[in-house]
């Protein structure tokens, strides 16, 4: 079974068909988080995910649109973009957002599914190797798959030292998802934070046990356009043409 594996889409349209198309064909996605937030086509997000075979749980900007976290912990921009999200969502799309749970075990529990980390999987940034290393106590299962910093990357644990390594996701390349446990980000499709404007996802192939990162450059220009049309933060839409 192929596996797509995306993370923080943000209502990034143009970015999410861009990897649905690049990323053909697959049997399943796997969402980590963030449908919303930040961009502007949150329906058109949420309506485009939910017409495949869907695994998908919430993220902090998810949890914004619904009320379900204090807005005063956001910076300006990301609170007024949730106020205008929130605004934006059928109500439809706003019950399917309320429903996602905050982390599931995914593949006869060999995965375990998290936004943010698996102590904390709405909000805390899994940033660093001690914070990596620390969260290797709350899940069980070999893999831990993550977004919310948009940035890829894959820690492994050291079972020698009980500590854990940091290294970048390599592209095009497939990772051997054993005999070591990791702890894995595919990186953003909607608003990539590492330097690279370019859409992040990856391909889970279940049967060897391998994931591979891709990264594809998609319109920029149309997506910023639409943010404006909208009258969206300037600073949100100049972001997305540096991915950071």
């Amino acid at each position: 079974m192929r596996i797509l594996l995306v993370s923080d889409i943000h209502a990034n349209l143009v970015a999410l068909e861009t990897v649905l198309a690049h990323a053909a064909p697959f049997d399943r996605i796997w969402c980590l988080g963030d449908v919303v937030g930040y961009g502007p086509e949150p329906n058109a997000c949420i309506d485009r995910l939910r017409s495949f075979d869907l695994l998908c749980i919430a993220g902090n900007h998810d949890w914004a649109a619904l009320g379900k976290l204090d807005l005063e912990e956001f910076n300006p921009d990301a609170r007024r973009a949730a106020i205008w999200t929130r605004d934006q969502l059928t109500p439809a799309n706003l019950e399917w957002l309320r429903a996602l749970p905050e982390r599931v075990p995914a593949q006869a529990d060999r995965f375990t599914l998290v936004h943010g980390s698996p102590r904390y999987p709405i909000w805390e940034y899994v940033l660093t190797p001690a914070v990596a290393r620390a969260n290797f106590d709350f899940f069980d299962t070999p893999i831990c798959l993550m977004g919310h910093t948009h940035v890829p990357v894959v820690y492994r644990f050291q079972d020698d030292d009980q500590t854990a390594t940091a290294d970048p996701l390599p592209e095009g390349l497939p990772l051997k998802l054993n005999p070591d446990r990791m702890m894995i980000n595919p990186g953003s499709i909607g608003q990539p934070r590492d330097g690279d404007p370019r859409t992040a996802y990856a391909l889970l192939e279940l049967d060897a046990l391998t994931l591979t990162h891709y990264r594809v450059d998609y319109a920029i220009a149309a997506t910023q356009a639409k943010m404006e049309q909208f009258g969206l933060p300037p600073r949100l839409i100049a972001r997305l043409s540096y991915g950071w």
